[in-house]
């Protein structure tokens, strides 16, 4: 592996890594609003279900138009998504695939074949099957994306906290012992959840925003405010679900990669009673002097609610960039090796395996090959470490991990009082009808005595309507700032401290990566701006059609 090292250029990992992330992007555009549709639509057509008026059955059916042009789109950049893995990150999937490709495999089987099954049913079997086989199809149908969402998020959790498998010497590999561990791990749960949550609320927000433009052309008014009450409840609900469980995950985080959670907070310097930063100067273009400067300069911080959030206790120890670097005593007692101890024993694990390889083909006595191996596995959660040259290599760039955090939980604190308001606007509860009355008149600038009369959300002044439209692009920006904190606060591992990027990359020509960049930064283009056009033209069309 070593050699192999030696004759991969710098220019192909980078670009490598640029047409993955570019890639994941693109996908990721698509993939919310899938889960999301999911939702809103499955609710209609209960809804449908229940009352049987013609009314909800054309809302569902509208809804669905839209969801099937974007699950079309989502299918075609995640296929391509997986090719990668071969063609530019072959050492990786030759290293794990055992482990890896188990997800990617029951998601390919079992999840995408159930979606594809049910969302023909979905869209064809509305005079051919019975109302509720077809209502089981519109929810089995959102299943099966979610359950496909749920596999591949498996996938990406274990590359964030390896369990569940074992290194074996004699193939080089890391082989599966336990697929539970793996499907069940803790990390994986709180990513599922966050994400598939958080992508409802874009859902829900695209869902308000057509809902609107059709109030503001003054026609579809009956879809548009049953719509808009339903994807306020969602909405409020999605927001709430996706504040918890980010605390949970950023729980997970703290844990298992706290150089992560450093990165997202400038933490130079950590210790007990840390306070959470809500504003501090962190140049976007410039890599801190973390060794030299305490803390970000001009810091806003909130009182030990960093110590809560990471530990449940708000006295509790979070250790900063230089503590992880330097190695830090937790509270437990037990001692995290300071960076160099764990390049040292990385470099052992990889000495180790050569002589033991070395030794094995010469015939060398079980003697030999079992100290070889005692080496190999007290220095294994390290072997990782034995590729970096440079400690600094193992600190995430932190402006991209700092204020993507803060976009995406201030845009996320927007979201929960934008639904909140918006419910108490369409969904009249007795005991807010005063509330309901408040608000409104403020909205409207009337009377309040006049707000139920002459204000109502069909009759808000236009400039109302737009807020819902602007929020769609930052709910997207939101949920990519997410994945952003997610996948640059791990680098430069792969595979949490198991394989740094520059291992796992294919021997590819950087040239060939570039161009196939260009040429997929113009498909993915492309078919963006298709599907916008084609769900533009569907809802200007409206349930009719």
């Amino acid at each position: 592996m070593n050699d192999l090292l030696l004759s991969i250029d710098a220019g192909s990992i980078n670009w490598a890594r640029a047409q993955f992330a570019l890639t994941a992007i693109y996908h990721w555009l698509f993939v919310p609003l899938t889960l999301g549709l999911a939702v809103i639509m499955g609710i209609c057509e209960t809804i449908w279900y229940c009352k049987r008026d013609a009314f909800w059955r054309n809302t569902a059916q509208f809804w669905q138009k839209l969801f099937g042009i974007n699950f079309a789109m989502g299918v075609a950049t995640g296929i391509i998504l997986e090719f990668e893995f071969g063609t530019n990150w072959s050492n990786y999937s030759w290293f794990v695939g055992d482990i890896f490709g188990a997800p990617l495999a029951v998601e390919g089987i079992v999840a995408f074949f159930m979606e594809s099954t049910f969302v023909a049913v979905m869209f064809f079997g509305w005079k051919k099957v019975s109302p509720g086989f077809h209502l089981a199809s519109t929810w089995l149908t959102g299943l099966g994306a979610t359950i496909s969402a749920w596999w591949i998020l498996v996938a990406n959790a274990w590359m964030q906290y390896p369990v569940g498998c074992e290194f074996n010497p004699d193939t080089m590999r890391n082989e599966m012992v336990s697929f539970f561990d793996v499907a069940l791990s803790p990390f994986a749960i709180d990513k599922f959840c966050h994400t598939v949550i958080s992508a409802w609320i874009i859902g829900a927000i695209f869902v308000v925003a057509v809902s609107c433009w059709y109030l503001m052309q003054k026609r579809e008014t009956k879809l548009a405010i049953e719509s808009i009450k339903i994807g306020a409840i969602v909405g409020l609900i999605a927001s709430l679900g996706a504040a918890m469980t980010g605390h949970k995950s950023a729980q997970s985080v703290a844990e298992v990669q706290p150089m992560k959670l450093a990165a997202m907070e400038a933490l130079y310097n950590g210790g007990t009673d840390i306070g959470l930063t809500a504003v501090a100067w962190v140049n976007p273009f410039v890599q801190p002097d973390y060794l030299s400067e305490e803390s970000a300069p001009l810091k806003i911080e909130m009182p030990y609610a960093l110590s809560f959030m990471a530990t449940n206790d708000i006295h509790g120890y979070v250790p900063g960039i230089n503590d992880i670097l330097n190695g830090y005593t937790k509270p437990d007692g037990t001692r995290e090796p300071s960076v160099d101890e764990k390049i040292a024993r990385g470099k052992q694990a990889i000495t180790a395996l050569a002589a033991y390889r070395k030794a094995k083909s010469e015939g060398a006595s079980e003697e030999i090959l079992n100290f070889q191996l005692s080496i190999i596995n007290s220095n294994m959660p390290y072997f990782g470490y034995g590729y970096v040259k440079d400690k600094a290599d193992l600190v995430p760039y932190v402006p991209v991990n700092f204020w993507a955090f803060r976009i995406m939980v201030g845009l996320g604190c927007i979201f929960i009082l934008y639904f909140a308001v918006l419910l108490i606007m369409t969904v009249r509860i007795p005991w807010l009808s005063a509330i309901t009355r408040r608000l409104l008149a403020i909205v409207c600038i009337l009377p309040e005595t006049e707000a139920d009369d002459r204000c109502t959300i069909a009759t808000l002044p236009k400039w109302h309507y737009w807020v819902p439209i602007i929020l769609v692009p930052l709910a997207y920006i939101a949920s990519e700032s997410g994945w952003l904190v997610a996948e640059f606060g791990r680098q430069p591992w792969t595979i949490q401290d198991m394989l740094p990027t520059w291992v796992g990359v294919s021997d590819v020509d950087g040239f060939s990566v570039a161009l196939t960049f260009i040429l997929f930064l113009i498909l993915f283009t492309t078919m963006l701006a298709v599907e916008i056009n084609i769900m533009l033209k569907q809802i200007k069309k409206g349930p009719k059609s």
